[in-house]
């Protein structure tokens, strides 16, 4: 326990040595003794005691209560005043020092020792009360939230730094005032005043929330969201003294809120909408047509769908390029909702082709008005540059009933009927029947499938690749290949993949064709690492459809042609689409998680192309984001396509992923998706696709 240090200031020597005396019997040190007022102010500074013991009457020009009042002011140590004058003035003067003890001459020992410990004690406890204090004043001041405090009357006690900021009011202009002066608040949409929480927890005694879409009006007229909680403050005996309301600018928050609910509202458009033309998308109008049969079925409506192709589309397309065919494909769109009721829906489905869902409207009233959508596109003519392009519709028309089984038929029946209609001539409208069925097939179904059974037997198919090419990333070295399928047909021109990959798809033919694209790629790499010894700075990238992520022996195969071909797992990198991935997800999921665990890497293909939702990567193992191309060709002159491309990228990153921009097709894209900090660029920019030729390079 440390000594207390006592300083005695008596002009009287005798009386000064016997109070000394008996204060270091009672185990106190006496730091000094001083006879005047200057002396005394002196020796406290030098010797810093505990405690003084002051007379007050003292040699010199200072008197003891002015000593003291200067002691305590600069040095904080608490005063004892010994003086054997009473008198009302001294008394009053002494009192306004605010002394910790007053003792009249003469005293007792143990009268001097409880007027010190009592002192020293109480001391303590200002001091603890005062560092409390400052703690409670510098947690306030610190606070990140605004306080204000009343009294039982509702009246202002306290404002903390963030209250004044975000009221306008300064604590010394608030002070005393009422709080719903002070503290503002209102409905955000109905501009009603809000019940002030404070008088609220003053009244019931319980803490009181703020509801939603409060906005504190401000001395300054700022309106600003906040949200709060009001608490009454009790004493000892459990009476309410006042209240405290502890709230927050949250302007931040609800901007962060309109944010998200944009994006929400735009990812939701997208998901059901046809990024190019504004138009349902395929899912969306699956959708609508899975209603239309429910309606049919229970409750008796008949309704009828148009599949449309457009005639001469191609001719657009290959004279002026895709910019050219985007542009007509978003006029068509803007034109075909003008020749129909708002209770119908129009989609685009892909590529060329356009459906409408006419709703309650029987075939013969359906077929007027697709004859009308036919002569408006007829007579409908695209100026693109200097060129004027007529083109035309060919029309499938079915009708909805009772009797119409499932989606799946009702689209087959729908594009057969647009089949007839084509190949009948174009231009024209038919309507599909039952016994339309063997026209489908002898001029749609059989051809492709006895094509694409002979390219499968006869090796028809050949395999191109192009280069995707290191922007961001940090391997440099890795060359990386995506592994692409051409036909070769009768006459050994080359036909793209979009001309038989739909129907392949359609009939049930592309698992297979996977599996010639694996089996003969396998094959060519088996060769090469055998003559030139395993490289890991080689990655291949190879398109899976949905049919075999939904193939249960497809693993099986893969499985089968690694071992045959003694393929790094490494070398191959599988990608699917995102619209496959979706479609697909818990099977998709699966199978990326099995390739992994062999040693391949995946890439989600077209990403932004269809649901665009960043939810379901989370359960997608991906390695590769391949961004799509729609968004990347217009980047550097379409912000939203920027934006889009910018976040696509930035989410990747933050989960982990690489991520590669398609349809680079110029130096002016490339130095955009760099800038952005795209890891992998790919398109005719970086190189066109070219047969795939096994050398030391490839």
């Amino acid at each position: 326990m440390n000594t207390i240090k006592i300083l005695i200031v008596e002009d009287e020597i005798i009386v000064a040595e016997d109070i000394k005396e008996n204060l270091e019997e009672l185990g106190y040190t006496i730091t000094a003794i001083a006879d005047s007022g200057e002396q005394a102010i002196r020796e406290t500074e030098i010797t810093k005691p505990d405690l003084v013991l002051m007379d007050v009457r003292l040699k010199g020009k200072m008197d003891g209560i002015q000593a003291s009042e200067i002691i305590w002011d600069k040095f904080k140590v608490p005063i004892v005043y010994l003086t054997a004058n009473s008198d009302i003035s001294t008394i009053q003067r002494a009192k306004d020092t605010e002394p910790f003890g007053y003792i009249t001459k003469p005293f007792r020992e143990r009268e001097l020792h409880a007027a010190i410990e009592i002192a020293l004690h109480r001391n303590k406890l200002e001091r603890k009360l005062k560092e409390r204090e400052q703690w409670l004043e510098t947690i306030l001041t610190s606070l990140g939230d605004a306080v204000i405090a009343t009294d039982n009357k509702s009246c202002i006690t306290l404002l903390n730094p963030v209250a004044e900021a975000l009221t306008g009011w300064k604590q010394a202009d608030a002070f005393g005032k009422n709080a719903a002066e002070i503290f503002n608040i209102v409905h955000a949409q109905t501009r009603n005043e809000v019940d002030s929480p404070i008088a609220k927890a003053l009244q019931t005694g319980i803490v009181v929330g703020l509801p939603e879409d409060t906005i504190l009006l401000s001395k300054d007229k700022l309106e600003i969201p906040i949200d709060d909680s009001a608490a009454p403050i009790f004493n000892e005996e459990g009476d309410i003294r006042g209240a405290v309301i502890v709230f927050r600018d949250i302007s931040d928050r609800k901007r962060a809120e309109e944010v998200l609910r944009e994006s929400e509202q735009r990812l939701a458009w997208q998901a059901s909408h046809d990024s190019l033309t504004g138009l349902a998308n395929r899912h969306e109008f699956e959708q609508c047509l899975e209603s239309a049969l429910i309606s049919t079925q229970q409750q008796g409506q008949i309704h009828s769908l148009c599949y449309l192709d457009l005639d001469r589309f191609k001719i657009v397309n290959d004279t002026c390029g895709h910019a050219a065919g985007d542009e007509l494909l978003r006029q068509v769109a803007a034109l075909l909702p003008a020749q129909v009721r708002n209770t119908d829906i129009v989609a685009r489905l892909g590529g060329d082709e356009f459906a409408i869902l006419l709703n309650n409207c029987p075939t013969k009233q359906a077929l007027r008005i697709a004859d009308t959508l036919r002569q408006k596109l007829e007579e409908f003519r695209f100026v693109w540059q200097d060129k004027i392009f007529t083109i035309g519709v060919s029309v499938g028309l079915v009708g909805i009933n009772a009797d119409t089984t499932d989606l799946a038929n009702l689209l087959n029946a729908a594009d057969a009927a647009c089949y007839a209609a084509k190949n009948t001539g174009r231009n024209r409208v038919h309507i599909y029947q039952a016994d339309d069925r063997d026209l489908a097939i002898a001029y749609g179904q059989m051809q492709w499938i006895s094509k694409l059974q002979q390219a499968l037997e006869n090796n028809s198919f050949c395999l191109y690749c192009q280069p995707i090419i290191a922007v961001g990333a940090d391997d440099f070295d890795l060359q990386h290949y995506e592994i692409l399928l051409r036909l070769r047909d009768e006459t050994g021109n080359i036909v793209p993949p979009m001309a038989f990959i739909p129907a392949a798809e359609r009939y049930g033919l592309m698992h297979l064709i996977d599996q010639w694209v694996i089996r003969t790629l396998f094959t060519y790499l088996g060769q090469h690492y055998q003559n030139m010894g395993e490289n890991s700075g080689y990655i291949y990238a190879v398109n899976l459809s949905g049919a075999s992520i939904n193939d249960d022996r497809f693993m099986e195969f893969l499985q089968q042609q690694f071992a045959l071909h003694q393929i790094p797992p490494q070398a191959i990198c599988f990608e699917i689409t995102e619209t496959v991935a979706i479609t697909n997800l818990n099977n998709a999921s699966k199978l990326i998680r099995e390739l992994k665990n062999l040693g391949c890497s995946f890439a989600l293909d077209d990403f932004g192309s269809g649901m665009s939702s960043f939810a379901y990567l989370k359960s997608l193992p991906i390695d590769y984001l391949k961004i799509d191309g729609n968004f990347v060709k217009e980047i550097v002159d379409v912000p939203t396509d920027l934006a889009l491309t910018e976040a696509i990228n930035q989410i990747g990153h933050v989960m982990g992923l690489k991520t590669i921009a398609e349809f680079v097709e110029n130096d002016a894209i490339l130095q955009k998706i760099t800038e952005l900090g795209i890891d992998y660029a790919q398109g005719y920019g970086i190189a066109e696709p070219y047969p795939f030729v096994l050398t030391a390079d490839t």
